[in-house]
């Protein structure tokens, strides 16, 4: 167990000390590839869902599609300047839960880290399912193995990512560089033409749009800016993992964060500019992008290539959790709020024990929804808008405490940012209740809970262990060691030697039972410890019942009772074998009588390992 941290504090950015490890870690460029592959991929079903809610006031209501879409792009404009303070502020990370820790109280801040991790796990199985999904539009054979093929895509994000986050980045560069280009080029194509180059996509499908419906009312609107919202997911990843990114961290942090909204604010109003110029409608079972590729570019080799890199980057978009989350359980671990083994690195910068964690709740999650998109849609989202929020309401605070230069000014613009997300979490809360959303909502304080129950379990044993209290002096006791035998052999001798060396007394115990094979055997090993004499006291420890560990746990108790002034230890000497499968082939006493004695007694347990060589 690690010692927990009862002041955790955070060392100032131009005071951090010198990291061999730089090169596995992030670049601005490489850290927009490992950490906005979420975001990125949204433009595939943000526009669509901006789009599918306004089809309910028909087509008087997609004309909305663009006003909405701006309005989205300046929500992201607002966070994107508010994040990059963020970064600025709390170089350490944590994005919305350092924020509230420090402005807004530790209550809020678990909230928002609760928030940020039911959002980071649904995102890795939303676009690992959302990725499969494209494929087996694309191929319909394998639409009965999707779960399989799930796994296995979840199974290879993993891998790449406890080789490091770099590793993660460089493979995901050349995805991330395609999809963004092809879509910028279907924009630009489509800037240019006045009329659809072709329709063929949605041909023979359904419309959705609504028929005779011509009025468009506030609610329906909310409804719109909220569902596209979904888009904005992901904006915060690279505030919660500034630690990821190379000196100077901050600055390269903020560099991505702004090329991230720029990238992703020209690519979500191109989109819903060629919307309202070809009056595209939606219909079922074919995508808005699809459409918009087909009309742009035609029907063509270059409309595969954008869906097959949708696809792939739908698919791989699950990174951009694998990046943010490990660094937020590190801070929260840190911050004793889960075990310590979340804040434990690899020697490539990895967090492996959250990276392995996120994998194997994701793939739980998988299992449970069947592969199936369409149900985990309804929880995506909502955790990401609480923690926009929080993070919002704490720059406002933050402002407000520092009073720099312009504070009014930046505190009114976080204030804004933070009533527009508000409004989103509690329209799409609302909107999606009862199609799932109620899990969250009631996953949320259950999270908090969780954690506020590991903080106070550290805090106890901190009490006991006194940290922050100087210890008495050290001194020295009589030490007696007993080491548990059953024969003779090198590995007795080994253990005796060892006793011998650790304590003033060793007694060698053993233990006896009733039945007469027992009571022959005991008696062998008596004659052989007589001829042996090696000088130490073989004491019989007498059993009814085939047991091992109570009868010695027994014996030290008694020991430990008769002799309050003694520090007992017990030595249990083990073979190591010198192949790892030969592990099976042993008994497991020594695991046996450890587990007995540590549940049972204050001893001291040594283990001696004798390889077999």
């Amino acid at each position: 167990m690690s010692v927990p941290t009862l002041q955790p504090g955070a060392a100032p950015a131009d005071e951090e000390p010198p990291d061999t490890g730089e090169r596995h870690r992030l670049t601005a460029v490489t850290g927009l590839a490992a950490l906005s592959l979420d975001a990125m991929a949204s433009v595939a079903y943000g526009p669509e869902a901006i789009v599918l809610v306004l089809a309910a006031a028909g087509a008087h209501g997609l004309g909305f599609t663009l006003p909405v879409t701006l309005a989205i792009a300046g929500l992201l404009a607002v966070l994107v300047a508010s994040y990059r303070q963020v970064v600025a502020a709390f170089p350490d990370g944590g994005g919305s839960y350092a924020v509230a820790r420090t402005h807004l109280g530790a209550r809020t801040s678990l909230v928002a880290a609760a928030s940020l991790i039911l959002d980071y796990v649904l995102n890795v199985a939303v676009a690992v399912t959302s990725g499969v999904a494209a494929l087996t539009s694309a191929f319909p054979g394998l639409y009965d193995d999707r779960l399989w093929l799930c796994l296995a895509v979840l199974v290879l994000i993993t891998g790449v990512n406890l080789r490091g986050i770099v590793e993660s980045a460089k493979a995901f560069i050349v995805p991330t560089v395609v999809f963004v280009g092809s879509i910028f080029v279907l924009i630009v194509a489509g800037l240019f033409r006045s009329h659809p180059v072709s329709t063929v996509t949605a041909a023979g499908h359904a419309s959705v749009v609504a028929d005779n419906a011509t009025t468009v009312g506030t609610l329906l609107l909310l409804k719109a800016f909220a569902s596209g919202c979904s888009a904005l997911t992901g904006v915060e990843a690279i505030a919660n993992a500034v630690p990821s990114f190379r000196v100077p961290r901050a600055r390269r942090a903020q560099r991505a964060e702004v090329a991230l909204g720029a990238v992703l604010g020209l690519m979500l109003i191109g989109l819903s500019a060629l919307i309202s110029r070809f009056h595209l409608q939606p219909v079922e079972g074919v995508t808005v992008l699809a459409q918009l590729a087909d009309a742009s570019l035609g029907h063509n080799w270059a409309f595969y290539v954008i869906q097959f890199a949708t696809m792939i980057l739908l698919a791989l978009s699950a990174n951009t959790s694998f990046g943010g989350l490990p660094v937020l359980l590190k801070l929260l671990a840190r911050d004793n709020y889960l075990p310590h083994v979340f804040a434990l690195k690899a020697d490539r910068q990895v967090h492996r024990h959250g990276v392995l964690a996120l994998a194997l709740v994701s793939a739980a999650l998988l299992v449970f929804s069947g592969g199936d998109t369409n149900t985990l849609v309804p929880l995506f989202a909502i955790g990401v808008f609480v923690g926009f929020t929080v993070a919002q309401v704490g720059m406002v605070r933050h402002w407000r405490l520092e009073r720099g230069r312009g504070w009014q000014g930046k505190a009114l613009l976080n204030g804004f940012g933070a009533l527009l997300t508000g409004v989103a979490t509690v329209v799409v809360t609302a909107g999606k209740f009862t199609e799932g959303a109620w899990l969250i909502v009631v996953a949320l304080p259950l999270l908090v809970a969780a954690f506020g129950a590991v903080h106070r379990a550290y805090g106890r044993i901190g009490e006991r262990l006194g940290l922050g209290r100087i210890p008495e002096a050290p001194h020295r006791d009589r030490s007696l060691v007993i080491v548990p035998v059953s024969s003779l052999s090198r590995l007795t001798s080994e253990a005796l030697t060892a006793a011998a060396s650790l304590g003033d007394e060793v007694r060698a115990v053993t233990v006896c039972y009733p039945d007469p094979e027992d009571r022959t055997q005991l008696h062998a090993l008596e004659r052989a410890w007589a001829e042996w004499d090696p000088g130490v006291e073989l004491v019989r420890l007498r059993c009814e019942r085939r047991g091992l560990g109570r009868p010695i746990a027994a014996y030290v108790r008694e020991v430990a009772a008769a002799e309050p002034a003694t520090r007992v230890t017990v030595l249990i000497p083990e073979a190591e074998p010198e192949r790892l499968w030969q592990r099976l082939l042993q008994n497991q006493r020594g695991a046996v009588v450890a587990h007995a004695v540590r549940r049972e007694t204050d001893a001291v347990i040594c283990r001696l390992r004798f390889r077999l060589m």
